[in-house]
């Protein structure tokens, strides 16, 4: 048996964009383990790409504590939202993602979840139970309701397969 036999046949893992709206998801209230969600995604697939945007207010320890986590950050001047929809978009169209995972509780990227859908990409919006858009709810393919730091277990809302 070659080292190459093991392989033949083997599916590849689904490849996961995870881009993360800051302003409205990692506020201190809603204290989210940014590496239990990591964990709570990769049951779906291996997270290609882990981005935050954050605006030009984020300070530099959280800029650094992002870093550490294995974010690339992304310093917006102007809106968040329409950085990061427009690369959700480019991600979208990229051949190499399977799934589009966003931590988000904004309706504004409903849009987004609908195109990565009609372009054959699985769909995921992961938020806190707080305060969460219902109609990015019910467009996602599955939702990934975390809960604050040791509260208990993420809870998982299938509405389609990715």
């Amino acid at each position: 048996m070659g080292l190459l036999d093991g392989l033949i046949g083997r599916s590849r893992r689904k490849q996961i964009v995870f881009l993360i709206d800051g302003p409205n998801s990692i506020r201190k209230g809603i204290g989210i383990d940014l590496r239990e969600v990591k964990r709570e995604l990769q049951k779906y697939g291996d997270i290609r790409i882990a981005k935050i945007y954050l605006d030009q207010y984020a300070s530099d320890k959280l800029i650094e504590a992002m870093v550490n986590q294995g974010f690339k950050v992304e310093i917006t001047t102007g809106d968040v939202d329409v950085t990061m929809a427009t690369e959700a978009m480019e991600y979208i169209m990229d051949k190499d993602t399977d799934v589009l995972a966003l931590m988000t509780r904004d309706t504004d990227f409903t849009p987004v979840i609908r195109k990565a859908k009609k372009y054959a990409r699985g769909a995921i919006i992961v938020a806190s139970d707080l305060a969460f858009s219902v109609a990015l709810k019910n467009t996602a393919d599955i939702v990934v309701l975390m809960k604050p730091a040791g509260q208990g277990a993420a809870e998982h809302i299938k509405n389609a397969e990715v």
